[in-house]
């Protein structure tokens, strides 16, 4: 099935982008959250609205997402979560409470979408999550998580 993207979905594509996906895929992910929208005809339209749309942001996102990629990389977040006594942790640390702890830190501010964790964050201590900040830039970010008191 093809769709054209409305947002930037990983592994996949960027905003405009026209791909071919599973009719699955499609109908029960991409296009509930409003990520893609079904190619038709008319289609080519939008698809040029919003390549051009991104052509005129990308050079400004660019310039700022490098420089927040750095102070990113250069600070540590501390994310406090309930934890018992071997330092496991009562469900999972969230993009949501990633993003939060990076905004409470003064880092900047991330969209949780943009967060990416390889593996659930389940145990207090040091990780690493990687946050996709524009199509060509990423960042690292050491995550710190401690028990909540």
């Amino acid at each position: 099935m093809k769709v054209i993207l409305t947002h930037e979905v990983s592994n996949l594509g960027t905003a405009g982008d026209v791909v071919d996906v599973k009719s699955g895929y499609a109908r029960n992910f991409l296009l509930p959250r409003n990520l893609a929208t079904p190619w038709t005809k008319g289609g080519q339209k939008q698809v040029e609205a919003i390549s051009k749309a991104r052509e005129t942001r990308a050079v400004k996102t660019l310039e700022e997402a490098q420089s927040i990629r750095g102070n990113l990389e250069n600070a540590t977040v501390t994310v406090e979560a309930r934890a018992g006594q071997s330092g496991r942790l009562f469900g999972a640390v969230t993009t949501a409470e990633i993003a939060d702890a990076v905004k409470a830190a003064g880092v900047g501010t991330v969209d949780r979408r943009k967060i990416e964790i390889g593996q659930p964050i389940r145990i207090t201590g040091a990780h690493q999550v990687q946050v996709r900040l524009h199509p060509e830039v990423a960042a690292s970010l050491k995550l710190d998580v401690v028990a909540a008191k």
